[in-house]
């Protein structure tokens, strides 16, 4: 049997002498509260009726309305306990209170410090980015505001002032259904209450670039100055398009401890995942120009980053990998224009590039896909029908 008590909350007295008036349930030994939203001074409680002092203000209607939500909580309790034999202090609260407007802003706010504590500051600033666009658009939101008919102007409003394309709008609508997932695993909200049920995001194919084999070998063959960063830029790509498409910001942070001498040993620095890579030999002929007799196991494999760069602080590694990134794109436009190629190139198109040769030559979308350390093989679904639509195109020679 459970019972339900109003009581005058002497534990929890704050700078005013005031203290709450909660409506305490016991079910089964165990206690609960929920606030009536009532303060009241210490001395206008009267103890022994169980209700406010006549004395004090508007004390009349204080206690009607603690009746009436008294009778509201013990009908509700009763309600549960005769049909679903289960409930919650909150569950009740929101039965007799009604459910009050969460913060979306203070939860968002919450999921994208979380990046920052995981050391993922990429993932920090691109979403801080997200927030901070939406706090221009409308300062104050809860999470009941922000329904489809709000997304779709909000949409519109990302493309005529911030100049937005279809899939950079995807990716700000992407984190903001986040928000709302997490907030509903967290019971904040309820799953009725996500405006993504009938709100659905736009998303455009773009189209990849990557090289052929061709085109890898008149990159490699440019004709470049021994001991440059051009040099090591080249190298980073080259290895990179061969070994699994490693990301830029893996080939980076690589030291001679993770590698064997036939195998890499990567955790991959954007899912966590742990990766080991056998390296074909393209690989270990470039890899072979950096070993040094008196290296150190703890040296980076292609000296792009400092020696001297705490790896362990996030904000310093995460700006020296976009620093160096940086470098090494302008570096690979420079080799496209020397060996000739149309391609805007930069470090991902090296990770398509792999991808494309992979399929080609045989090798299963499944073992692609692990090698690339994708999170869903659909991921990996997009270089596969790149090379189908290379064989369609070869297969119209019968039709000439």
């Amino acid at each position: 049997m459970t019972s339900v008590t109003i009581v005058y909350r002497k534990d929890k007295i704050n700078a005013k002498n005031e203290a709450p008036i909660h409506f305490r349930i016991i079910k089964n030994r165990k206690a609960s509260y929920i606030a009536s939203g009532i303060m009241i001074p210490l001395h206008q409680w009267d103890e022994k009726k169980n209700k406010v002092k006549s004395t004090y203000r508007n004390s009349a209607r204080l206690n009607s309305y603690l009746l009436n939500k008294f009778t509201e909580v013990q009908d509700t309790v009763l309600q549960h306990e005769t049909i679903s034999k289960s409930f919650t202090s909150k569950n009740l609260k929101e039965k007799v209170f009604g459910k009050k407007p969460y913060d979306f802003f203070a939860f968002a706010d919450d999921v994208v410090a979380q990046y920052r504590k995981e050391g993922r500051i990429g993932t920090y600033d691109k979403n801080r980015s997200v927030v901070e666009k939406l706090k221009e658009y409308k300062p104050s939101l809860t999470f009941y505001d922000i329904t489809p008919e709000f997304l779709i102007k909000y949409e519109q409003y990302l493309r005529e002032e911030h100049g937005n394309i279809t899939n950079t709008v995807g990716k700000d609508m992407k984190f903001i259904r986040k928000v709302f997932n997490d907030a509903i695993k967290s019971d904040i909200i309820g799953y009725e209450t996500s405006p993504f049920r009938k709100y659905k995001i736009k998303q455009e194919r773009t189209h990849r670039d990557y090289l052929t084999e061709e085109e890898l070998t008149r990159i490699e063959e440019c004709s470049i100055k021994p001991g440059t960063r051009l040099e090591l830029s080249r190298d980073m790509f080259v290895f990179a398009s061969y070994t699994g498409g490693i990301r830029v910001s893996d080939m980076l942070q690589l030291k001679w401890e993770n590698f064997d001498g036939t195998y890499l040993h990567i955790v991959i620095r954007k899912t966590g995942a742990q990766l080991s890579i056998k390296v074909p030999n393209k690989g270990l002929q470039i890899i072979g120009r950096y070993r040094k007799d008196d290296g150190s196991s703890k040296d980076f494999i292609f000296p792009m980053l400092r020696p001297i760069l705490n790896i362990n602080d996030p904000v310093e590694l995460d700006a020296a990998i976009t620093s160096a990134t940086t470098i090494i794109n302008k570096n690979l436009k420079v080799l496209a224009k020397k060996a000739k190629i149309e391609k805007r190139l930069s470090f991902h198109i090296s990770r398509h590039s792999f991808a494309v040769m992979a399929l080609r030559k045989g090798i299963s979308i499944d073992k692609v896909s692990k090698l690339m350390a994708h999170a869903a093989i659909r991921e990996t679904q997009v270089y596969a029908k790149i090379v189908s639509e290379e064989l369609d195109r070869a297969m119209e020679v019968f039709n000439e």
